[in-house]
């Protein structure tokens, strides 16, 4: 009786492992999409760092504690110093760097989440959806093992047991829920408007010139289509991510959402203009590949010289003994058997008299040296590219040289990778996190009803508990898009006055001032990023009315820092072309409205 009772609970078990488990290879692929995006939008920020997060910028201390919301708290705001704000910047691309190769990943992981947090919190006039996805995934990737797999931990893992090839817990059921509440509410904001019901929402999302490229701005040509393609959207967010959760085959069905996901933000990067959004959102689905996607990829792979293929290090060297287990996982060659030269006569041997380690191909060829990391690399599925390089005569003489420098002074060499050392990975998911995580996941449905449905909720009881949302940034709401797409279109001309009486267009680099609609290409050289193109769309909301003074001020700076005497800026005048999207076969009209005036004395 008591073993018929058990039967159910194994299966249920088993199904639970299908719907709610993630395989550690996926959450890999997943760590190293999100640690490129970090590095990605931090180099673009980078470049503004003077204008967006100092207060010599837009966005000065002041006019922050103005408009900063409740518990949204920043180091970034500590100090208005461009060296402040660098040392920032840098510790933050440390750590996604660490993040990347999975070198001490949950420290990482967090010291990440935290900077993030702060940098979005420095300048809120700069986020867009990205942003807020990304804050999203960096919440929960905290609480999940990433550097189990494909990481500097995993190479230099010293435990006996073999790690599960996947893990169930509460932070892999909420990632599961969050990726789904980002489609699922932004489809139940969609459908409150009719032009998304209509179907001519992809119309003004492509009318839209602030976001559109040319080939979005190519298919307004084709009517039916859009149509089409507004219902497809609506659709796919409404069921696809349901898809997860299906009980019978799983895999196949997890797979039909990461392929329809990939494609759909594949289609939205090309259409338009939306920063790292499109390759933020394809990454995200990357920790949903089932663990059949990498057997059969496994299975591919499995060429006879990757299988034959075998490393001979020094037994006596501790940093030999790392830096091959490095590369091993490095180069993404996880079967690779990694051998003491000792223990084979004819391979000490030779180790010995060219003072090297051992590379054997499958068809027992015996390379040394750089050649030997020559060879393993043009074995590597992801960095065979590099070959032709390293084959290079230059380069090969110099990776010679190199090498037989770190194989005479390996007492000096081994400093570098002292801080790498061997320890045991333990995927044992805590029932204290797992509890944590899941009341969490709960918060942060709550948090979305509401956002979607404000009174679902007694407010006083709610109002006590939004510090939490407001402090994690879990403060989601989903309406991207949505309920319509922006319809409030057009272009800045900033006509400027200089102390020599010409006029200039300080908002397209000090060229003769031209009121005509500029071209999508233009557009692109005009915002430079996704943070101005932001920025100036905020500009004509509400909002504008607080970032109008500090903007001119700025521009006033940073005009006359550039040019001095005759050249300088003495005031201009800032107009929005206002070019609202009218209803499919309409006839488009452009107002012109001046936004504000600035004097530069």
């Amino acid at each position: 009786m008591v073993a018929n009772e058990q039967i159910p609970k194994s299966i249920w078990a088993k199904k639970l492992d299908e719907v709610f488990g993630l395989d550690l290879r996926s959450l890999a692929a997943f760590r190293i999409g999100i640690a490129l995006v970090l590095l990605a939008d931090l180099g673009i920020r980078f470049g503004d760092v003077v204008a967006h997060y100092t207060d010599a910028g837009v966005m000065p201390r002041s006019l922050l504690a103005q408009i900063s919301k409740p518990w949204h708290w920043s180091l970034h705001a500590i100090s208005g110093e461009p060296i402040f704000q660098v040392l920032l910047f840098t510790i933050a691309a440390v750590m996604a760097i660490a993040m990347l190769v999975g070198y001490h990943t949950r420290i990482a992981t967090i010291a990440s989440w935290v900077l993030l947090i702060s940098l979005h919190n420095r300048n809120p006039s700069l986020i867009f959806a990205a942003d807020d996805v990304l804050r999203a995934l960096m919440f929960w990737a905290m609480f999940l093992p990433l550097g189990a797999s494909y990481s500097i931990e995993s190479a230099l893992n010293s435990a006996n047991h073999k790690l599960p090839a996947r893990v169930v817990s509460g932070a892999t059921v909420a990632l599961i829920f969050q990726q789904c509440f980002i489609y699922i509410f932004s489809a139940a904001f969609k459908t409150r408007s009719p032009v998304w019901t209509e179907g001519t929402a992809v119309y003004y999302s492509l009318s839209f010139d602030q976001y559109a490229t040319p080939i979005g701005h190519f298919l307004l040509n084709f009517p039916a289509l859009l149509t089409l393609f507004t219902y497809v959207t609506l659709v796919l967010e409404w069921v696809a991510p349901l898809l997860l959760f299906v009980p019978v085959r799983n895999s196949f069905f997890r797979m039909c959402a990461v392929i329809t996901f990939v494609m759909l933000h594949a289609g939205f990067g090309l259409t338009l203009n939306l920063g790292i959004f499109p390759f933020l959102s394809i990454f995200s689905w990357l920790a949903f590949l089932p663990s059949s996607f990498w057997h059969a990829l496994h299975k591919r792979l499995q060429t006879p010289a990757r299988q034959g293929l075998k490393i001979y290090f020094d037994a006596d060297c501790g940093f030999c003994k790392k830096v091959v287990h490095l590369l091993r996982t490095l180069l993404i060659l996880p079967g690779t058997p990694l051998l003491m030269a000792q223990e084979y006569p004819d391979i000490y041997a030779d180790m010995q008299a060219y003072n090297s380690w051992v590379v054997e191909d499958w068809q027992g060829k015996r390379h040394f040296k750089f050649a030997g990391i020559v060879y393993i690399v043009s074995l590597s599925p992801v960095f065979f590219f590099l070959v032709p390089l390293l084959n290079w005569k230059p380069v090969m003489a110099a990776g010679t040289k190199f090498y037989e420098a770190v194989a005479t002074n390996r007492k000096i060499a081994g400093r570098f990778t002292k801080p790498f050392k061997f320890r045991p990975i333990q995927v044992r998911p805590s029932r204290l996190l797992n509890i944590l995580a899941l009341l969490l996941l709960l918060y942060t449905f709550v948090w979305n009803v509401s956002s979607y449905a404000p009174d679902a909720f007694k407010r006083k009881v709610w109002q006590s508990t939004e510090f939490v949302g407001r402090a994690t940034r879990l403060d989601q709401s989903w309406s991207i898009f949505a309920p319509g797409p922006p319809r409030d279109d057009g272009w800045y001309v900033i006509p400027g006055r200089l102390q020599n009486g010409s006029e200039v267009d300080i908002f397209r680099s000090g060229n003769p001032v031209s009121w005509d609609k500029p071209s999508l290409g233009l557009r692109g050289t005009i915002y430079n990023n996704m943070q101005w193109r932001t920025y100036f769309i905020n500009l004509n909301r509400a909002i504008g009315q607080r970032l109008y003074p500090f903007y001119g001020q700025y521009l006033c700076r940073t005009w006359n820092a550039k040019h001095p005497g005759e050249q300088s800026l003495k005031s201009f005048d800032v107009y929005f072309m206002d070019e609202r999207t009218v209803p499919p076969g309409e006839k488009q009209t452009v107002e012109k409205k001046q936004t504000w005036q600035q004097s530069c004395s």
